[in-house]
């Protein structure tokens, strides 16, 4: 049988295999999380399994790296970006530290030292996030019994874009011939520019089903995903279809929907930039044609299952993000308002007068 005991303010444990008497710490205050260790112990002698008697002794580096390769593995499209933030704001801080010596209060401070350089809430949440991963890896790895609690901050998107629709092709008529269908691609659908329109291949779309289909994997939440051809949708795909067949008679196969001289078009950051300060909406992003997208949907009376799976939403709680109402919005309620006054009995309608008020004895 194994024993608990403290040394100082960590708690130890002693277990035993083939006779001979074994002890280590826990690295932890905390004497649940020292017998927690010791039953795994036992459980892995009893099992045959080779003890890890460096349990407990990760670095921060080591954690890190692991985050880092996780992501690669994964093709992430963010893997670029953690390694920039390990490297220019975590690793500062907790580098050469032991991941369980690390405590909530440590991250906190670590919350408080980024926010007193003017780190926004989001940019700190992001590097939570590895933190968080960073714990979970090591515990999935048996480098650690237990992770901390790593508290998130609170967001506050103000991003509320929309494109109207004379915004849209003023923007247009400043980008390169290429780029204008992906914008206006996206536009219709709410679908990603970088990760999900830019790659589009023409296998993707089925002309005998009507529909742009993505594969399971393709999207963000990795769940396939169809898009019906609408009117104006399929007029944009049959001018990119009459290109793609041009360049095949010339021998040339071109698999990609939207394409620069028949190559994939990786980014257009300074075209988009360039085109919508000409446009004079300087503040637009290309996500907000997600945010634009939604509401369409939403004007046009979609069902909220339909337009979540349309545009790629996968709750109902991310999808209520992008439903925003806008003024446009209001003003069309206000139309139907005023086009239904006096229809209902006792509603005054519109250009008729107030009942007057009653005289005072």
């Amino acid at each position: 049988m194994g024993e608990l005991r403290k040394r100082g303010r960590i708690w130890w444990f002693r277990y035993y295999r083939n006779g001979r008497r074994f002890e280590e710490s826990s690295h932890s205050e905390h004497k649940g999380d020292a017998s927690r260790l010791m039953k795994q112990r036992e459980g892995d002698i009893a099992k045959g399994v080779p003890i890890n008697a460096a349990i407990g002794r990760l670095r921060f580096e080591d954690a890190a790296a692991a985050v880092a390769q996780d992501y690669a593995m994964n093709g992430r499209d963010t893997t670029k970006d953690v390694t920039r933030r390990i490297r220019m704001h975590l690793q500062p801080f907790f580098g050469g530290r032991r991941m369980s010596a690390i405590s909530t209060a440590e991250i906190t401070a670590y919350v408080v030292t980024r926010q007193a350089a003017g780190a926004a809430n989001a940019s700190v949440n992001r590097e939570l996030s590895i933190m968080k991963r960073a714990f979970t890896l090591a515990v999935q790895a048996g480098k650690l019994v237990t992770r901390p609690h790593v508290p998130m901050l609170e967001e506050r998107n103000t991003r509320r874009g929309f494109f109207e629709p004379e915004q849209f092709a003023a923007v247009c008529g400043h980008l390169p011939a290429a780029l204008r269908p992906v914008a206006a691609f996206a536009y219709l659908t709410g679908w990603r520019v970088r990760s999900e329109v830019l790659p589009l291949e023409w296998r993707s779309v089925d002309w005998r089903a009507r529909e742009v289909r993505l594969d399971a994997g393709a999207t963000k939440n990795d769940e396939g995903r169809s898009y019906p051809l609408t009117a104006a949708l399929e007029v944009l795909l049959k001018a990119q279809l009459a290109d793609h067949d041009a360049r095949k008679k010339a021998g040339t196969i071109v698999p990609f929907v939207f394409h620069r001289n028949g190559r994939k078009i990786k980014n257009f950051r300074h075209a988009w930039e360039t085109a919508r300060e000409k446009a004079g909406v300087p503040g637009r992003l290309l996500h907000d044609f997600r945010r634009t997208a939604v509401r369409n949907l939403e004007l046009s009376g979609v069902p909220r299952a339909a337009a979540m799976h349309m545009v790629g939403h996968k709750t109902e709680s991310i999808y209520r993000r992008y439903a925003i109402v806008d003024a446009t919005s209001l003003r069309d309620a206000a139309a139907r308002i005023d086009a239904a006054a006096g229809t209902i009995s006792g509603t005054i309608g519109a250009g008729s007068q107030a009942p007057p008020a009653k005289q005072s004895a």
